[in-house]
């Protein structure tokens, strides 16, 4: 728990730089594409290249490796950016509150196929208040279609978790070194959105959007997803289900605090209580019952 915790204020802080200082600025195809070519880069010192002999036997398991990544972050992406064109930000933060709901859906119905303790469900719900008690925000009249992107994309980025949970990868050594093929496959799909939606007009310009894109690919999702997927091995279910939406509460009191914008307070402390609620919920639901 104390490296998802770590994780997610590492990536609220990289929230806030997105959209202080790219969004708008630089087309988000092209960040997101420079962000997994980074993170290859930077885990790829780590990849045993034996592993890519087919006497090695690990050929089978890259590949998946491979999927899990296109689909996580790759495609979740490309989601993601697409329903930036029809909900405003508050709209799109509200949405991605259901992820905790998709990850105990897909872990109980799809790839673990038994099912999981209650109080797991009753956790991941519980978040989802949570959240939506600190991002709700007035509907915009046309928002459907931005609503289905934005859950496809949450969907993505919950199976993804789920899938490499339950993928036997061995020892947290044996992960490390074959990690660089989870960000060859997200490059690709990432690589595929820049072919055919990016705006090369929009590229990154200044020294500071390259420094932020430095950041955000080394450490944000370098060093982040890789120890985010890593985490996900030591938690159960309910627990990183609920983690999701504490990304929330994080990303907007870094907001608040260097920024200075301006949010309802009563609504941050509550919704993050309850999002610390949920969190316990499910850590007590790993002691009655362990996870699969």
């Amino acid at each position: 728990m104390t490296l998802l915790i770590l994780i997610t204020l590492l990536w609220a802080a990289s929230f806030s730089l997105i959209g202080v200082y790219l969004a708008g600025q630089v087309d988000g195809y092209i960040v997101v594409f420079v962000r997994m070519i980074l993170a290859l880069l930077t885990v790829l010192p780590l990849f045993r290249w034996r592993h890519l002999s087919p006497k090695s036997g690990q050929l089978p398991q890259l590949t998946k490796l491979a999927i899990i990544g296109a689909v996580q972050i790759g495609a979740m992406y490309l989601f993601l950016y697409h329903a930036f064109l029809y909900l405003s930000v508050a709209e799109v933060l509200l949405f991605t509150i259901f992820t905790p709901l998709y990850i105990t859906l897909i872990d109980e119905l799809i790839l673990n196929r038994k099912h999981l303790p209650l109080l797991w469900w009753i956790a991941a719900a519980v978040s989802v208040g949570g959240a939506a008690i600190i991002r709700y925000q007035p509907l915009s009249d046309d928002f459907i279609t931005g609503f289905f992107l934005i859950q496809a994309a949450n969907a993505c980025f919950a199976l993804g978790q789920v899938a490499y949970k339950r993928l036997p990868t061995g020892k947290t050594l044996a992960q490390s070194q074959q990690f660089a093929a989870f960000f060859f496959g997200a490059s690709v799909i990432a690589g595929l959105g820049v072919l055919f939606f990016a705006d090369l007009n929009l590229l990154p310009t200044t020294q500071l959007q390259w420094g932020i894109l430095l950041w955000l690919g080394i450490v944000a999702s370098g060093l982040g997803y890789l120890g985010w997927n890593l985490a996900s091995k030591w938690v159960n279910t309910g627990q990183l289900a609920t983690m999701n939406n504490a990304l929330i509460p994080a990303g907007i009191l870094v907001n608040v605090l260097f920024w200075e914008q301006s949010f309802d307070y009563t609504r941050l402390i509550s919704g993050a209580l309850i999002i610390v609620l949920a969190v316990w919920l499910a850590g007590r639901a790993h002691k009655l019952k362990p996870a699969g």
